[in-house]
C-alpha cells in the first residue's frame, strides 16, 4: 500500500507524466518486439499459422427448439 500512497501524494501533473511515460514505454516495446522477432527469425510461417488455425477450438451455434 505504500507505493499507492506515494503515487497519490504526487502532484497531478507528475502522475500524468508517469502515466504517459508508461504508455510510451509499452508502445515502444510493441514496436521493437516486432522488429526483434524479424531480426532473430522468429516470424511465423504460413504452415505455423495453419497449424494454429487447426488447433483453435471451433464455435458452433445450436438452434434452440421453441416448444
Amino acid at each position: 500500500m505504500a507505493i499507492w500512497q506515494w503515487y497519490r501524494g504526487l502532484a497531478p501533473k507528475t502522475r500524468m507524466l508517469i502515466g504517459v511515460g508508461v504508455m510510451a514505454y509499452a508502445g515502444l516495446g510493441l514496436v521493437l518486439s516486432d522488429k526483434a522477432e524479424e531480426k532473430f527469425g522468429l516470424v511465423p510461417t504460413e504452415k505455423d499459422k495453419e497449424d494454429l488455425r487447426k488447433a483453435m477450438p471451433k464455435i458452433m451455434t445450436v438452434k434452440k427448439d421453441d416448444r
